[in-house]
């Protein structure tokens, strides 16, 4: 672990308007932006920040949630606060599914299930996916690993009627592709919603979180070829984690033709 030393910048020291908070935050950016302190590195403990920047704990913690707000830093619950690795680019205009889109970008992607079984559409799954009451679904809990790190938590919410026997499929792998291998059912449009939103309870720990720690939401409704109905995949991405950039010229459409958004594929 490097051993951080208070050094203010110049001008801090010299006009004296930065407060202590920002002065820490301005030493610690220097640290990580010249590479001292290497992505998945942890930080000294809260208590030892306080002693060598000669403040209290609760202006540490204030520097180090306003680093964290920018994706510098994350907190691994009961664990400590380590520098973040570079965010993913995550662009909803490219079609393709997720290990092949973080092997893209020469990371390493892993999944694991963490339950799966039936339900009934709560009343949330019915709005989202224009469902009558009680409809039977199929859930499928996963979580994915950047490099080692969970980063996402994601509930898959299948139509029942269109997966028998799903339990016995592969369910670590490309949902996408077990669906056009197993089923016959191709990948069409999805709408996306995208909201931020707090980690509470198997989120949380799955993700390595405190409770009611910053996530980004997002919801994403699948269809096939035809424009029926698929499934919705409910995912809680860690903020640090992701992104998105969405570059609009790639939806143009024909002339004479309707726009039609494709969605990076979770499964």
């Amino acid at each position: 672990m490097s051993v951080i030393e208070p050094r203010l910048s110049e001008r801090a020291v010299a006009d004296g308007r930065a407060s202590k908070c920002e002065q820490i935050c301005q030493t610690l950016r220097r640290y990580i932006g010249s590479g001292q302190l290497g992505a998945g590195q942890q930080l000294p403990a809260e208590r030892a920040l306080s002693e060598r920047f000669a403040t209290t704990r609760i202006t540490i913690k204030e520097a180090l949630s306003s680093l964290e707000a920018d994706g510098l830093i994350y907190r691994a619950e009961r664990r400590g606060w380590f520098v973040a690795p570079p965010r993913l680019t995550y662009d909803p205009a490219i079609h393709t599914h997720f290990h092949q889109w973080i092997g893209e970008q020469q990371r390493t992607a892993e999944t694991r299930v963490l339950a799966h079984g039936g339900e009934l559409a709560s009343s949330e799954l019915c709005r989202w996916m224009g469902l009558e009451p009680f409809t039977p679904l199929y859930e499928i809990r996963r979580l994915r690993l950047i490099d080692g790190r969970p980063v996402l938590h994601v509930s898959h919410h299948l139509l029942a009627s269109r997966f028998p026997d799903i339990a016995s499929a592969p369910l670590a792998s490309s949902l996408t592709e077990l669906y056009r291998e197993r089923y016959g059912i191709g990948q069409g449009g999805a709408s996306l919603e995208i909201t931020p939103s707090a980690a509470r309870g198997a989120i949380a720990r799955a993700l390595n979180l405190a409770e009611g720690s910053a996530v980004l939401r997002l919801v994403r409704v699948n269809y096939d070829e035809r424009g029926a109905l698929v499934d919705c995949d409910i995912e809680h991405w860690r903020p640090d984690a992701i992104r998105i950039c969405l570059d609009t010229r790639a939806l143009q459409p024909l002339a004479g033709t309707l726009p039609q958004t494709r969605l990076v594929d979770q499964g």
